[in-house]
Formats: structure tokens, C-alpha cells, sequence
């Protein structure tokens, strides 16, 4: 199945490479010869993903016993002990990425207990959620995947048959972009005290996995936010998602500015709310994604009579970097990420000239994230010996793009008026 859906890319690819073609040419023939193909095509790779995220779906409730569970540990942790490179699967980075109870563990049940030494090694560090939100597909043995999407449906002709009949009718093809999603490395790096060596193999395996997991989420997390750092981008983030034309595939609104500085007021929320979606609809499925000082700042705003707040936020139990903000009618969820630049006392002179893009609203599922293949860890005993402490190496290859025309809506920050 997998073979076949790489293939069914590329037709995919080549044929609306065809129709960008014949459009531009004005071929009228070719454009819709080219766009059945592509709806045929699309059909055929949507029964397939189906295929696939069943299967998927099996082999995530399949729980290894307690033995594979065991042996996997302790040979993976004999091999990363010996200076060696433990790689996990695709299969295995989407249910790590997708495991909800934050710990980072692929497997459930129990592992053996070690003796002699403690079981747990204190990082204190938390980790972003987003990536159980978006869409995750497995594209390993692709070169890059192009996702196409409308920007606006076809308008049918009308007109009475009295002046219509015998007239040719006016043409209302669909418009149609291209989002493309290339392969972008992707390193981690996190720490432990050199004390998790008197650890059992399998408590052992367990923390590396659980660190480096959770540095993986990470770092996917501010990519899917922010793309890459790249002049060409490589992965787009919600922020400044684009389409293979070059467009962009984000809306942005402007927040308000009080004596050079942002400032999250009554007014943004409801701006963001109501700026998402089309004119059929409001907040489908869609969050609001922020920094904690904008939260903060939502929480604090008051009526005119100071003694009610304006907003309640209410944090979801057992994972308070969500929730929801509600104004007693409108609730929107929220998800927290420091990775995002907070609206609340940010300067607007921007050094670059630029608008400074900050909270974002829309559904996460609008955004595909890629896996392109492995996870490789290993462990290295040198950086950081003088603190007594072990770094654990990652690396993955993973694309993403925005795949909903104006599936985000992105609060930004004017940039500073120049003045002559």
C-alpha cells in the first residue's frame, strides 16, 4: 500500500503539473482532461490512506507483552551503551508523537523494575501537545508530497433560458493551489544525569526514549508553528504557510498597539473568532494558539465597572497548557507555546521592517505534517562529562505545510510607521 501510494503522488504531481500548464496556456481541453485525472487520483489516494490509517489504527492497539516489551529495552539499551544507534520506525515516532499522556513511552504495560539504583531520573521538562493535533502521515521513500487544495469553488452560469439558449455558456473552473511538503533534518538534543547508567536496561531505554521523545514533540511543535529558519523554506509553519505559486495560504489581522507596544484587548479574540472560516461558517474544529503572556493578558482584562473579568480560563485537567477562554457566550480552546511571540508588550519596531506574527487561530488539522523515515538516537558520554552528565543525539526528516486555503489566521503586529 505504501508503494502504491507513492506512486499515485507522482501521477498526481505530474498531472496537476499539466493542468497549472494548460491553465496558463489557455487550453481549455487539456485543463479538463488533466483535472479528472487529478479527481480520479485523489479518490484512488484517499482509499488508500484509508487503507493505511486503519492499519495504522491495528497496530496501535496491539500492546507488545511484557517479554517483547522487555527484550526491545534491553537490546536497544545494550546497543546505545555501547556507543551504538537505536532507530525507531515510523510506525513507532506516530504513536510516540501521538501519546497524549506526555511521558514520551511507545508501549503500555508494565517493564521490570530495576534494583540497586532509582527508577527515575528528574528533567522537569515540559513538552507541547500540538503535534497530537495535526495530521501526521507517513511519507518516507518520497522525495517531497504536494497537496492540492481549492481556493474557490467553481460559480455556475445562470440565466433564464430565454436569453441563455442558443448562447455560449461562460466557463467557471475551480481554482485550485498547490501545497508542497519537502524533507527538512531535524536534530534534538537533550541531557541526563550520568546516574541513569545504574538504571535496568529496560528503565533505562525507557527514560532515553521518554527525553528524546519528548525533544522530538519539541521541536516539531515550533516547526509546525514557525517553519524553518531557512531563506528558502523547506517546512511552513501556520504562520507563514505557502503554496507552490509562491502565495500564501494564511490571513492575517491586525492587533491593536498602545504607545509602540502590542496589546491583547477585548476586541482581538472575537476578531480572530469571526476572521476564520468562510461565509457558511465559524469556528469549525478551530483553537487559539498563544504565548502564556497573552493568556495572562485575556485573564486580566476587565469591564468598565473593574469588578468582573471579561474573560474565564479554564485549564483542561491533566494537561494545563490547554483549555478555554470564555467571555460567557463565545468558547474558544486554547493551546499554549513559548515558541509563539507574544502580542501582550511586544515592542513594534521591528528591526527588519516587518509585521511581527504572532497568536494563531484555525484547526490544526489543516496542517500535514511528514515523516520521512527514522528516528535515530544514540548517546553521547563526552559534551557534557565535566557536568557529570550524558547528551541524548536525535535525528529525523520531517516536512509540513499549511493544506486549507487560509486555514490559519495569524494576529500580527504592524510594523513601526517610518517616518522621512
Amino acid at each position: 500500500m505504501k508503494r502504491k501510494l507513492i506512486a499515485l503522488a507522482a501521477e498526481r504531481s505530474a498531472a496537476l503539473n499539466a493542468a497549472q500548464a494548460a491553465i496558463e496556456a489557455n487550453n481549455q481541453t487539456e485543463y479538463d482532461s488533466a483535472m479528472e485525472k487529478i479527481g480520479n487520483l485523489n479518490a484512488e489516494i484517499t482509499r488508500v490512506q484509508n487503507l493505511i490509517t486503519e492499519q495504522e489504527r491495528v497496530i496501535d492497539l496491539r500492546q507488545p507483552s511484557e517479554a517483547e516489551v522487555r527484550d526491545m529495552a534491553e537490546e536497544r539499551a545494550n546497543a546505545l551503551r555501547n556507543h551504538g544507534e537505536v532507530k525507531f520506525s515510523i510506525n513507532e515516532i506516530r504513536r510516540g508523537l501521538r501519546n497524549s499522556d506526555g511521558d514520551g513511552t511507545l508501549f503500555s504495560g508494565s517493564i521490570a523494575q530495576p534494583t540497586g539504583a532509582g527508577d527515575q531520573v528528574n528533567d522537569g521538562l515540559g513538552q507541547s501537545t500540538l503535534a497530537d493535533l495535526v495530521r501526521v502521515q507517513d511519507m518516507s521513500g518520497l522525495s517531497g508530497w504536494e497537496e492540492p487544495y481549492a481556493i474557490a469553488d467553481p460559480s455556475p452560469a445562470v440565466g433564464a433560458p430565454a436569453s441563455t439558449a442558443g448562447t455560449s455558456r461562460t466557463a467557471s473552473d475551480p481554482q485550485f493551489g498547490i501545497s508542497v511538503i519537502k524533507p527538512y533534518e531535524v536534530t534534538t538534543t537533550s541531557f541526563v544525569d550520568k546516574n541513569i547508567a545504574r538504571l535496568s536496561p529496560t528503565a533505562y531505554m525507557q527514560k532515553v526514549q521518554q527525553m528524546a521523545f519528548r525533544a522530538l514533540r519539541n521541536k516539531i511543535a515550533a516547526l509546525i508553528l514557525l517553519g524553518d529558519s531557512e531563506v528558502t523554506h523547506s517546512i511552513y509553519g501556520m504562520i507563514n504557510g505557502t503554496n507552490k505559486a509562491g502565495s500564501s495560504i494564511i490571513e492575517t489581522v491586525a492587533a491593536t498597539v498602545a504607545t509602540g507596544k502590542g496589546k491583547v484587548d477585548e476586541q482581538l479574540l472575537n476578531t480572530l473568532y469571526f476572521a476564520y472560516g468562510n461565509s457558511y461558517e465559524c469556528g469549525g474544529n478551530a483553537m487559539l494558539m498563544c504565548n502564556k503572556a497573552d493568556l495572562k493578558a485575556w485573564g486580566a482584562l476587565r469591564g468598565t465597572n473593574e469588578k468582573g473579568r471579561l474573560f474565564a480560563v479554564t485549564p483542561k485537567e491533566g494537561q494545563a497548557n490547554r483549555g478555554t477562554i470564555s467571555d460567557g457566550g463565545m468558547i474558544v480552546p486554547f493551546l499554549l507555546d513559548p515558541h509563539l511571540t507574544a502580542i501582550e508588550g511586544t515592542d513594534q519596531a521591528a528591526s527588519s521592517g516587518a509585521d511581527k506574527l504572532c497568536a494563531i487561530y484555525g484547526d490544526p488539522m489543516n496542517y500535514l505534517l511528514g515523516l520521512f523515515g527514522d528516528y535515530s538516537i544514540h548517546i553521547d558520554e563526552s559534551v557534557k562529562s565535566i557536568e557529570r552528565m550524558f547528551t541524548i543525539l536525535g535525528d529525523a526528516m520531517v516536512g509540513g505545510n499549511v493544506v486549507v486555503d487560509d486555514g490559519f489566521v495569524v494576529a500580527k503586529i504592524p510594523k513601526a510607521a517610518t517616518t522621512a
